[in-house]
């Protein structure tokens, strides 16, 4: 299957579900920025349950703005929040240490857009999960795509997807239980090198 995807901030486990399937990802690169999605956040399972990972972003009084276009605010410390955060809701992880070398430089990284900076993200989990995935990118706007299975909507953080996932161990199942979606990073943490037979184990969206 080659499928049609959004580049977004540490891509949640359906997205990865559908990219270790798939026979080729082309990312979407002429599409307007949509607030309220995870093109510039994150879901992670935190001490009091489910938490949101947010990159601020410079938003365009103009009515439609470019997603490549569109730049992050460094007004705020916002990637030492999150690596903090990680760090609070993972340390105890069995695979935290074991990738926090690859990781933590994205937390450091001065990217000027929220689309290249989640490309370097996208590269560097690609390669925690020793996934050999090379994307594309799109050359014009289509709205229903011929010859890509359009998986756009997975960026939609409005509406939870249907699927439910093969339950792994995370770190506080014990006080709230089994948290269905999340980041890959929560993932790639509690399962290190059985992430990618888990994902490719599982029934696409």
């Amino acid at each position: 299957m080659d499928i049609l995807l959004h580049p977004t901030y540490f891509p949640s486990v359906a997205q990865f579900t559908a990219i270790a399937n798939a026979n080729s990802v082309t990312f979407e690169i002429n599409d307007n920025y949509q607030k309220q999605s995870y093109r510039n956040r994150t879901y992670i399972y935190a001490a009091n349950g489910k938490l949101q990972l947010s990159v601020p972003v410079i938003h365009s009084h103009k009515a439609r703005q470019l997603y490549k276009d569109v730049k992050i605010s460094d007004r705020e410390k916002w990637q030492l929040l999150h690596w903090k955060s990680l760090e609070s809701a993972y340390r105890t992880s069995p695979f935290f240490e074991f990738y926090a070398d690859e990781l933590q430089p994205l937390f450091k990284l001065k990217s000027e857009f929220i689309f290249d900076h989640n490309l370097k993200c996208f590269e560097i989990i690609t390669e925690c999960l020793q996934l050999d995935i090379t994307p594309k990118f799109t050359t014009t706007f289509e709205k229903e795509p011929k010859t890509l299975t359009d998986l756009r909507f997975l960026t939609n953080a409005r509406q939870e997807q249907p699927n439910v996932f093969e339950t792994y161990n995370q770190v506080f199942t014990e006080k709230h239980g089994y948290i269905n979606n999340l980041s890959i990073l929560d993932l790639l943490f509690n399962e290190g090198t059985n992430a990618l037979p888990y994902l490719e184990s599982q029934i696409q969206p």
